[in-house]
């Protein structure tokens, strides 16, 4: 489990295609500080496991159902990707209850900067509406963030300075693909509810 507030910026050092899989190697220093392997950490709002630790770099194996259902397929050497530990029971739930499993990708359609913040429009798949609501929490790429407004297709987040200069948002482009992953509160009242999750 995690918070949604990003420790670190890591930067992906080695892409190894396995055919059905691919090994990931990430640079990084604040998620490796206790790292060992097995551990949990979140890559832009991915659980992955630790499978190797070297010096400021470890490697994860993301499996094919991972890179069909998140934008991790589309990363490259050099790109910068969101990171956090697991939490820990003393550890300060400051975002909400992330799990690291992606409920979807949308696309960042919009970027508005004003004078203090920046408002930002992603594409909401259609399955997923249902779970956002106005001021209720969303994790974008891992970050745990409040949505603003939402429609039918979209939804908007308003982007202070430090999540801008501490995460990828801070970069991301309009058209880029980002993980979303939905309030899992949301999920289980409905299906306690009787829903059906599509």
């Amino acid at each position: 489990m995690f918070t949604g507030i990003v420790e670190e910026l890591g930067t992906v050092a080695g892409i190894e295609d396995q055919g059905d899989a691919v090994r990931l190697t990430i640079s990084a220093a604040t998620v490796l500080s206790d790292a060992e392997l097995g551990a949990s950490i979140a890559v832009n709002g991915c659980c992955l496991t630790v499978a190797t630790l070297g010096e400021n770099e470890w490697t994860a194996d993301v499996m094919l159902e991972t890179l069909k259902r998140t934008s991790l397929h589309a990363v490259s050497v050099g790109d910068q990707v969101n990171l956090e530990r697991a939490v820990t029971p003393a550890t300060r739930l400051g975002g909400h209850i992330v799990q690291g499993h992606v409920d979807g990708v949308g696309r960042i359609v919009s970027r508005e900067p004003s004078e203090h913040w920046e408002v930002v429009t992603i594409s909401l798949p259609e399955e997923l509406v249902r779970y956002v609501v106005e001021k209720g929490s969303i994790a974008v790429d891992g970050i745990s963030l409040t949505v603003v407004s939402v429609t039918d297709d979209s939804f908007t987040v308003s982007l202070i300075p430090e999540t801008l200069a501490r995460t990828s948002l801070g970069f991301r482009a309009v058209g880029d693909e980002v993980n979303l992953e939905t309030d899992i509160i949301a999920k289980h009242v409905e299906k306690l509810l009787g829903g059906v999750r599509s």
